[in-house]
């Protein structure tokens, strides 16, 4: 039932009468009708915090985190004094994963906040998920020293053991499990811990209970597929199918199942599986275009072109995936005009952005000219202070990758790719090669031409930088290799070489890194744009949306580090 407008006898009713009304229309199932009431009331009482922190408790609870983070906002903006507020709105925001946001958001209550077991909670989980792992390590013992059984403390301080690598991260786990034994994040965080230590089969055995329990928890059974292809099983997605006949109703098992495949290349398997699925969820729309996008990667192009010309999904994925699908045809401009669609919905999406650039390489078109930043973002640079923080760096990543598996999902073709987030770690030597790459990255900068607000990674050339993520990759000679790839997650990425072996200065460029090159499932007949020789001490630096990647090379061992540099996004307390 829909709110009923303000009228003029019910005029200057009073907040809490406000906050009743909304709060007994949610508990009827009305969200929006609840949401309408919080709006008129807030009309009638513009500067009212605690009616907008009740709209913003109705859409957290309605699972609608971005209008809960709109209202929250407006209330920590009116009245700006309060912690409870500014806390609300920092939840808000760490579940839409705008970390930076939050912790700008509780900037100026640290002093106030000292103490708070729930004020260091909220902004030990801000700080790590923004990568201020000291920080948060510090708010979370915080939290500990005032209340040793948190709940949230101890799964927090977990977590960043495991991230960084800690020996005592299945320990952590332990701990955190004795006060929330129900808690299957926990355990599969345990899992984690114990494959890093080396327990491959521990591992296995807990999470595969955890499926068997919980078999439509998605995230479970994508870490047990990592898991048995550690173990080095060649069937190690069987447990997704398990999964299915167990909850048949649920699509989202086999659209997993179907990505999984697809990351290892297994594109015919991939197909079968989304377009069984769609057979089984045939008004699905999200089914339909998953099994759009995997018959078009598998070569089915006349089904793929029927099951997206099926679709009535206006969607930035949908656009897409089906203009993904139209230039493997060669058609640039019909793949652009499909873009233009993905852009109206998300004008930033660097999948669409990396595909823009192949379509307009394939036409010809002078604007990938202005893509490229006229060939000035993608270039090399000697890391600042010389090779000794690399070479000092190298025992360590030779240790991890000794111990590290091949990684499910990402461009690896062979080789090793190390746990966690590098440069988490507390090695000594890894902190002061973190500082010699921030300050390479600022000589980077520097030459970078003007901003501009209508290009996708310049629009970031003044805005504060920091890393969103850090690994190594070791390569042997043979076969190991880079599929061609872009990190959509990042607007810079790198490759900064730690071990070259001899003989890559040949003239064939075997594992040079390749810039611009079309992934393998587009089929086109496309070189890289650009190439760069390997050398130790050199860091490759490009925009995210590029595509790269490397060519097998004949001997010896290829070490990289490679890191991704996110961009802080301004506050904004938009329309609720």
């Amino acid at each position: 039932m829909a709110a009923r407008p303000l009228t003029p006898e019910r005029a200057n009713t009073p907040p809490h009468s406000w906050h009743q009304r909304a709060t007994a229309a949610q508990q009827a199932g009305d969200i929006d009708g609840a949401l309408d009431l919080v709006r008129q009331g807030v009309r009638e009482h513009p500067g009212a915090a605690d009616l907008m922190n009740t709209a913003g408790n109705i859409c957290m609870k309605a699972a609608r985190f971005e209008q809960a983070a709109q209202w929250f906002g407006k209330a920590a903006a009116a009245a700006p004094d309060r912690i409870d507020l500014a806390l609300n709105y920092a939840i808000a925001l760490n579940r839409l994963h705008r970390f930076d946001e939050a912790r700008e958001a509780l900037a100026s209550f640290e002093a106030n906040g000292r103490g708070d077991a729930r004020f260091h909670s909220v902004a030990g989980s801000a700080a790590r998920g923004a990568g201020a792992y000291d920080e948060a390590a510090s708010h979370y013992e915080a939290v500990i020293a005032a209340s040793p059984s948190h709940a949230n403390a101890l799964h927090g301080l977990a977590r960043l053991a495991l991230e960084r690598g800690d020996a005592d991260a299945v320990s952590r786990f332990d701990a955190a499990l004795a006060v929330n034994q129900a808690n299957a994040e926990l355990w599969l965080g345990k899992a984690q811990a114990m494959e890093a230590a080396g327990d491959t089969e521990g591992a296995i055995g807990i999470v595969a209970q955890l499926v068997r329990q919980g078999p439509h928890w998605i995230e479970g059974l994508k870490v047990l597929a990592q898991l048995r292809l550690s173990r080095g099983e060649q069937d190690y997605t069987s447990h997704f199918r398990e999964a299915a006949k167990k909850v048949p109703n649920d699509p989202r098992i086999p659209l997993a199942h179907a990505g999984i495949l697809a990351l290892g290349e297994h594109y015919e398997q991939s197909a079968e599986v989304a377009l069984d699925a769609h057979r089984k969820f045939p008004h699905d729309e999200e089914v339909a275009l998953s099994a759009a996008f995997h018959a078009g990667a598998a070569g089915h192009y006349d089904l793929a072109d029927k099951l997206f010309a099926s679709l009535s999904l206006d969607t930035p994925d949908r656009h897409v995936h089906e203009a993904r699908h139209i230039l493997r045809s060669g058609d640039a401009e019909r793949a652009s005009e499909t873009l233009a669609r993905a852009f109206a919905l998300d004008p930033w999406n660097q999948t669409a952005w990396a595909l823009q650039a192949i379509a307009w390489r394939v036409a010809e078109d002078a604007q990938l000219d202005w893509l490229m930043g006229s060939g000035a973002l993608a270039r090399p640079l000697d890391l600042e202070g010389g090779v000794a923080s690399i070479e000092e760096a190298v025992p360590i990543l030779d240790r991890l990758h000794d111990a590290s598996p091949f990684p499910l999902g990402q461009s690896l073709r062979g080789g090793t790719q190390t746990r966690g987030i590098l440069f988490a770690r507390r090695e000594a030597a890894l902190r002061d090669l973190e500082r010699a790459i921030e300050a390479t990255l600022q000589t980077y900068r520097a030459t970078l031409p003007p901003e501009d607000e209508n290009h996708p990674f310049l629009r970031h050339r003044n805005a504060p930088w920091h890393l969103t993520g850090s690994w190594s990759v070791r390569l042997s000679g043979g076969s190991d290799h880079h599929a061609s790839h872009i990190h959509p997650g990042g607007i810079l990425s790198s490759a900064l070489y730690a071990r070259v072996p001899e003989g890559l200065e040949d003239t064939d460029k075997a594992g040079w890194l390749e810039l611009g090159r079309p992934p393998r499932d587009l089929r086109l007949d496309l070189g890289p744009m650009q190439t760069i020789e390997p050398k130790v001490g050199r860091l490759a630096l490009f925009p995210s949306f590029l595509y790269h990647g490397t060519q097998p090379f004949a001997e010896g061992q290829r070490m990289t580090v490679a890191f991704d540099v996110g961009a802080k996004k301004s506050r904004n307390h938009g329309a609720a």
